[in-house]
């Protein structure tokens, strides 16, 4: 009589991606992030989410214009938070104190201010994955766009744990606490002024 072997002896290991692995991609016009070691194909944006792109960033620049707070970079760019984690936010924003982390290549360590904006797509990555790891490199604060429901979250860090700071849907203001004084309505961002 045979004995059944176990089959996890024959189980092959998943492949970790580290950031040497994400440059070794080929140059093919696809967006791709790693997270927690797992290589993910970002598709592309819609026009809705092209539109609140861009009403953010304009906003956040004629903001950091006045103040020079820091710099705005919009997607794609590469931020690496470790050899494991190399993701592409929509926008961040990093403050004149943090500018070390801003390399020729990408920017290299936590932005201040994270903001993403979710589709049907990339809903579950921003509001539970990339939130959590925001959350465990320190981002101080974080916002969550939804361009088809009109609503925006912002976390903020507090004792390395985000915290809801605010929450506005359809209408209202919101505040950021890391850039002091910057605050839109949710028609600036919609474009529903």
């Amino acid at each position: 009589m045979k004995v059944k072997e176990p089959a996890a002896g024959y189980l092959t290991k998943k492949k970790i991606f580290t950031y040497q692995d994400y440059l070794d991609l080929p140059n093919d016009g696809v967006r791709y992030e790693i997270i927690n070691g797992e290589l993910m194909m970002v598709p592309g944006p819609t026009i809705m989410h092209q539109d609140v792109s861009g009403n953010l960033a304009y906003e956040l620049r004629k903001f950091n214009e006045t103040h020079k707070a820091g710099k705005v970079y919009q997607a794609p760019i590469d931020v690496l938070l470790s050899d494991e984690n190399v993701v592409q936010p929509d926008i961040i924003f990093i403050s004149k104190e943090n500018f070390s982390i801003i390399t020729k290549k990408n920017i290299s360590g936590p932005p201040d201010l994270v903001i993403e904006i979710i589709s049907p797509s990339t809903g579950y990555y921003d509001i539970v994955e990339k939130k959590e790891l925001y959350e465990r490199f320190g981002v101080k604060e974080y916002w969550i766009v939804d361009p088809i429901k009109l609503w925006v979250e912002i976390y903020i860090l507090t004792e390395n744990k985000f915290r809801r700071d605010q929450r506005c849907e359809k209408s209202g203001t919101i505040k950021s606490r890391v850039l002091e004084g910057f605050e839109l309505t949710l028609g600036q961002i919609f474009g529903t002024k």
